[in-house]
C-alpha cells in the first residue's frame, strides 16, 4: 500500500522539523517545504535512518510561481495529498507599535497572510482529493500584546483565513484542524523570551507527538 502523503510547509526547523520527522517514522512520505537548505537536509537524514521517505523543497512560500510548482508536482506524481501541516512563520522582532520596522511588517503580511491564502486554494483540491484530507494550523494568540504588534496582528489574520476555511469545508472536505501548541523550547520564543527558563517548556518532540495525536 503506497505511503500517505503530507505536506509540511516551515520544515526546515523547529516545530516543522519535529512534526516532520515524526511522520516520516511513522511511514508518511514527507515533502518538507523550507527555506534552510542545510535544515531539510538533516531532516531527511533522520527520516532516512528512522526507515521513512522524504521529498525536499527548498522554496520560499510567498512565491506564489513556486508554491504553484510544489503543488502541481505533488499532483503529478501523487495525485493528492493526505496532510497538510503549516508551520511557516515571520516572527519579526518584538518592538512598540510606534517603532514597527516597514520591512519587518512587509515579510509578516507576506508570509503570514498572503502565503497561507495562496497556499489555501492551492492545496485544497490535493486534500480534497485524498479519501480523508487534512489540514492542520497552529495558532499563537499574541494579538494585541505588548510589543508583538507585527506578529500578533499577522499570526490573527492567518488563524482568521484557516477558521473561514474550516467554516466552509465541514460537508465538502477537506477538514480544518486549529491548534494551539503548549509553549515549547523553539529559538522563535527564545527570540521572544530572551533569558526565560526553560525548564518548564514543553519539548518540542513531546509536543509535536501530541499534536499529531489529535489527527
Amino acid at each position: 500500500m503506497p505511503a500517505p502523503i503530507a505536506l509540511i510547509t516551515g520544515a526546515s526547523r523547529g516545530l516543522g522539523f519535529a512534526l516532520a520527522e515524526a511522520l516520516g517514522a511513522q511511514g508518511w512520505h514527507v515533502v518538507a517545504v523550507g527555506r534552510t537548505v542545510g535544515g531539510l537536509e538533516d531532516l531527511d537524514d533522520r527520516i532516512q535512518a528512522a526507515g521513512g521517505s522524504a521529498t525536499l523543497a527548498p522554496m520560499d512560500v510567498t512565491v506564489p510561481e513556486a508554491m504553484a510548482q510544489l503543488c502541481r508536482g505533488i499532483f503529478d506524481r501523487w495525485g493528492k495529498a493526505d496532510l497538510w501541516l503549516h508551520t511557516a512563520i515571520h516572527a519579526a522582532p518584538l518592538t512598540p507599535a510606534g517603532h514597527i520596522d516597514a520591512k519587518d511588517l512587509d515579510r509578516s503580511l507576506a508570509t503570514n497572510v498572503s502565503a497561507t491564502a495562496t497556499l489555501i486554494r492551492m492545496v485544497e483540491p490535493l486534500l480534497r482529493a485524498a479519501p480523508e484530507g487534512t489540514a492542520m494550523f497552529f495558532d499563537d494568540p499574541r494579538a494585541g500584546e505588548k510589543f508583538f504588534g507585527s506578529y500578533g496582528a499577522t499570526k490573527a489574520a492567518q488563524i482568521a483565513l484557516a477558521r473561514s476555511w474550516q467554516a466552509e469545508t465541514p460537508h465538502v472536505g477537506p477538514r480544518v484542524l486549529i491548534e494551539t501548541p503548549r509553549p515549547m523550547r523553539t529559538a522563535t520564543r527564545a527570540r521572544f523570551f530572551p533569558g526565560e527558563e526553560t525548564e518548564g517548556l514543553a519539548p518540542i518532540r513531546e509536543e509535536a507527538a501530541r499534536l499529531l495525536s489529535l489527527l
